[in-house]
């Protein structure tokens, strides 16, 4: 049997564990903390807390023990903010940057309006919910404190959804987004679909009063479109879009991008997606639109094409990855926004740094991509003028954030 062991907590991770000398890492602790457990690898199990920090509090939501979906409900409000700040902070640092931080946006609870619940057959029927921490085994979230109210509701339809079409072995991904016109229900690792299925499903999104219910990559029926609005303007993005988290943190990140590209006429959207900012910012400036998925190109100028009082939006499937836009493309813009995946845009950010854009917004949900980006924005002659972090992922390890960089005249 291994000898109980007594740590003291030195910082949080990335991850949202504690970090003790070692490292070892314990989940659920504090920096300040002194903790009790038994170490096995780099790990505190059966950890008890000796000495609390003053920043522990209780957790909001009775799952949090069990419930992997969220890290950091054992501490104050004020700490997940200042660590998250200070993550940023951190990560600048190490590519010998700094900037000073805007006060941070943090959703509220229950404003979460997509999710992915895992759902699986059981003897007794089925179940659905989230993973538990470390583990594959689902558990029940009811009272879950951070999904929209509508989208919890949705977990019985889950269940539905894995009686009807899991296997025995393998768990559903059930993707619900909340939409203006009712739930956005796609599903991947289910049973191969044959006609019987087909009009099941199609039966259980009538019951539900689903607005979209598609399996893997078939649309099973649509009832009404799915329609978002960015900043009012609608759209109906494909099965599986990417959408921002929350509605708060989309008009907070909208907010920034909007002031840091203010008096732009002619602006680039890389990474747009369905139009998150590009279709707001066609409101004061013609906006050219690139993004490497067909479909999401295609719903995003479906939108702008509806909507009303907008300036010109072009569109360009393109893969920024493989070919970035180059200095020359890039020359006729005022200001570029940038919004790539968690590995950054090396290849995108290399090309700008060399064009004569003189004004870039970024919008990460990586820091340390995110500061290794700045560096070369700085090294090519912009000043990093401003940065804000957006938590939407609220009580998570997640960070996001959106930053201003200008370039001067005679760089």
């Amino acid at each position: 049997m291994t000898d109980v062991t007594r740590l003291r907590i030195d910082r949080v991770g990335l991850q949202g564990d504690g970090v003790a000398e070692g490292p070892i890492f314990a989940p659920l602790a504090l920096p300040g903390e002194v903790v009790k457990g038994r170490v096995e690898g780099k790990h505190l199990r059966d950890m008890r807390v000796v000495e609390p920090s003053s920043d522990r509090v209780a957790p909001p939501c009775r799952h949090f023990k069990s419930c992997g979906g969220c890290q950091l409900q054992h501490a104050s409000d004020a700490f997940v903010a200042r660590w998250k700040q200070q993550v940023v902070e951190r990560a600048l640092a190490a590519n010998g940057l700094e900037a000073a931080l805007l006060p941070i946006s943090v959703s509220p609870p229950r404003s979460r309006r997509r999710a992915t619940f895992a759902a699986r057959r059981t003897k007794k029927g089925a179940m659905a919910g989230f993973h538990a921490r470390a583990s594959d085994v689902i558990v029940d979230i009811p009272d879950c404190t951070l999904l929209e109210p509508e989208l919890l509701a949705a977990i019985p339809m889950a269940e539905e959804l894995a009686t009807l079409g899991a296997s025995r072995k393998t768990n559903l991904a059930v993707s619900v987004t909340v939409s203006l016109s009712g739930l956005d229900v796609s599903v991947s690792g289910g049973k191969p679909l044959d006609g019987p299925m087909r009009q099941e499903l199609a039966t259980l999104a009538q019951r539900h009063d689903l607005a979209r219910l598609c399996w893997e990559d078939e649309v099973i029926v649509t009832r009404r479109p799915p329609d978002q609005q960015f900043d009012g303007i609608p759209v109906v993005p494909p099965p599986g879009a990417f959408l921002q988290a929350t509605a708060d943190g989309e008009a907070a990140l909208r907010q920034d991008v909007q002031q840091i590209v203010e008096g732009a006429g002619q602006i680039a959207d890389l990474f747009a997606g369905c139009g998150t900012f590009a279709l707001p910012l066609a409101r004061a400036a013609a906006v050219h639109a690139v993004e490497g998925d067909t479909a999401m190109v295609a719903a995003l100028e479906n939108g702008w094409r509806k909507a009303q009082g907008l300036k010109p939006v072009s569109c360009d499937a393109r893969d920024l990855f493989r070919r970035p836009l180059m200095p020359d493309e890039l020359g006729r813009f005022d200001a570029v926004v940038i919004d790539p995946p968690r590995a950054g845009a090396a290849a995108q950010i290399a090309e700008i740094a060399g064009s004569s854009v003189p004004v870039v917004a970024y919008v990460s949900c990586s820091p340390a991509s995110f500061a290794r980006d700045a560096r070369v924005l700085v090294d090519h002659g912009f000043s990093l003028d401003r940065v804000r972090v957006v938590d939407q992922f609220r009580w998570s390890a997640h960070i996001e954030l959106v930053a201003g960089f200008t370039r001067s005249r005679s760089a």
